[in-house]
């Protein structure tokens, strides 16, 4: 299924209008481009309604909020809900700051998300309306491992009821769920959180997956998720002594360019749940 999902991407080139956070924006464009995208980048109240009409699918990501882009978050995201198009949120340190979290809970109320991705702590300020996020960096008391994963995976599928999205909480164990079926998955390094914008990076690309795969929604986030972890995986057996973070980050937009189907499929570990 996920070789699908991946193919799909590959041959129908999905074009993704971002809205993201300057931190990230040239990693996300290139990993749109080496999944098989096509992106475009467009914050300005003036365009992006009209940007959102000629592209397939809608990223907002709240990394680098300001009075400028928040209100062209809302008309994109309307806008691409009036058009059938799927939209992804992600709630970049929301629970950090009150603009953060009342934005994303705003966003909710307003915009028909297909898919939320966060981290744990970012989801659990979405639902709870706190949290204790530091940064982008979930806190250690809510990490999800084989302990807690049961209550996690429950906590994502009550989300998934309540909003209508598919709702990915990534983290060294990922959870891809909607309100009845839950992907577990396993993959990825530890040497990803080293990495300035490995999470926007994959909320871009899960918006690709969506946008080529609209009849398997749960499908195509679970396929997206697996997909970067599976590169973070092929990126570090790239690692040679003389390489850091800085070659990382290419190797890994270098292997999601390089990603085929059957490779997706060999390396995937998970469960359903």
């Amino acid at each position: 299924m996920f070789k699908e999902m991946l193919n799909n991407v590959r041959s129908k080139t999905p074009l993704i209008h971002n809205i993201t956070n300057y931190v990230t924006v040239n990693d996300c464009a290139n990993i749109l481009l080496a999944c098989g995208g096509s992106p475009i980048m467009s914050d300005d109240i003036s365009e992006v309604e009209e940007i959102t009409s000629i592209c397939g699918g809608l990223n907002i990501n709240i990394g680098t909020l300001n009075a400028n882009t928040i209100p062209s978050m809302f008309a994109a995201g309307k806008k691409a809900n009036e058009l059938g198009h799927p939209v992804v949120l992600d709630p970049v340190g929301a629970g950090a700051s009150s603009l953060r979290t009342n934005t994303a809970h705003k966003l909710l109320e307003e915009v028909k998300f297909a898919a939320i991705r966060g981290n744990i702590s970012e989801v659990k300020a979405l639902i709870n309306g706190e949290g204790t996020t530091r940064g982008v960096d979930a806190d250690v008391a809510d990490t999800v491992n084989e302990d807690t994963l049961p209550q996690a995976v429950n906590f994502a599928k009550a989300f998934s009821a309540k909003t209508g999205a598919i709702i990915a909480i990534t983290g060294a164990i990922d959870i891809i769920a909607d309100a009845e079926k839950a992907y577990v998955l396993y993959n990825g390094h530890s040497m990803m959180s080293s990495v300035t914008g490995t999470g926007c990076q994959l909320s871009a690309l899960t918006a690709a997956y969506l946008t080529a795969n609209p009849e398997h929604p749960l499908e195509a986030v679970a396929a997206a998720v697996c997909a970067m972890g599976v590169c973070g995986q092929i990126a570090h057996d790239r690692m040679t002594e003389l390489d850091g973070n800085s070659s990382y980050r290419n190797y890994i937009i270098d292997a999601i360019h390089n990603l085929d189907g059957d490779t997706l499929d060999k390396m995937a570990n998970y469960k359903v749940m």
